[in-house]
């Protein structure tokens, strides 16, 4: 059962979920797969944005109405220990609590001991090891052969390694777990891609892309047309000329898009 809104919550009343089945996450969302020989990158709208989890790190809280409702509305959301005071000044609960607990009160470890786990071991930063958890426990359909999309939120901001480690790691859980990450900032967004890929955009938006492994790169509907990058840098600054471009390409990349300027985020949204 999925506890992580304030009427589930409400009047301090928390479901206790049973130590044998400490989460269960919903199923990922239909129609997330890819289309003909040409992958599509989805957009993120709806409910939750569309995405199977959201996962909130102990970075800058987001201010920007995007990544804002994409955390009021998830369905599945796991929060870093070190995000949670944060979290719950905007009175929004969540599905599970991941970390070694140094960022937690005890009153908050009391609070929230039902969905409350633990991770002391070090191999990995606390992205990981809730990326790690909720991908353990996401009741996938093998029969659609779809990726779960996962979302992360306050990924980025404060220390500088921090930020960078977390954008790298995007490319990490695309190869080595198998799910479509998403990182939104109060700025844009960060998605991963393999192979020739068609984006949603808009015309001026601001596009950098990131080359990972290909070895054959080149676009449709950029300002500036890529090749296969070298240097991190070299991609940076391109511009979409209209609602879409296309990738060509014969390995993973990470595309970063602009959001559009939109007015300030009301807190009654």
């Amino acid at each position: 059962m999925i506890i992580n809104n304030k009427e589930n919550n409400k009047n301090g009343q928390y479901q206790h979920i049973p130590n044998e089945h400490p989460v269960r996450l919903s199923p990922p969302p239909e129609g997330l797969g890819e289309v003909s020989s040409i992958r599509h990158s989805p957009p993120f709208g709806g409910v939750g944005g569309g995405f199977s989890v959201v996962i909130l790190a102990a970075g800058d809280f987001p201010t920007h109405v995007i990544p804002l409702r994409v955390l009021r509305t998830a369905e599945n959301l796991i929060v870093c220990d070190g995000a949670l005071e944060n979290l719950l000044e905007y009175e929004i609960e969540p599905t599970a609590v991941v970390g070694d607990g140094d960022s937690l009160s005890d009153t908050l470890k009391q609070r929230y001991a039902h969905i409350y786990h633990p991770i002391s071991e070090q191999e990995f930063n606390d992205l990981t090891k809730a990326t790690l958890f909720a991908r353990s426990h996401l009741k996938m359909d093998a029969s659609t052969h779809m990726r779960p999309r996962f979302c992360y939120l306050g990924a980025t901001g404060k220390r500088e390694d921090h930020t960078l480690g977390n954008i790298s790691l995007m490319l990490y859980y695309h190869r080595q777990l198998g799910i479509d990450p998403v990182m939104i900032t109060d700025y844009g967004y960060f998605v991963v891609a393999s192979g020739t890929t068609r984006f949603d955009s808009f015309p001026g938006q601001q596009v950098s892309i990131f080359n990972a492994t290909c070895k054959e790169l080149n676009s449709i509907g950029l300002k500036w047309d890529i090749y296969p990058f070298n240097e991190l840098w070299q991609g940076t600054l391109n511009e979409a000329l209209s609602n879409e471009f296309t990738i060509h390409a014969d390995g993973d990349y990470l595309i970063y898009r602009t959001h559009k300027i939109q007015e300030p985020f009301s807190t009654n949204q």
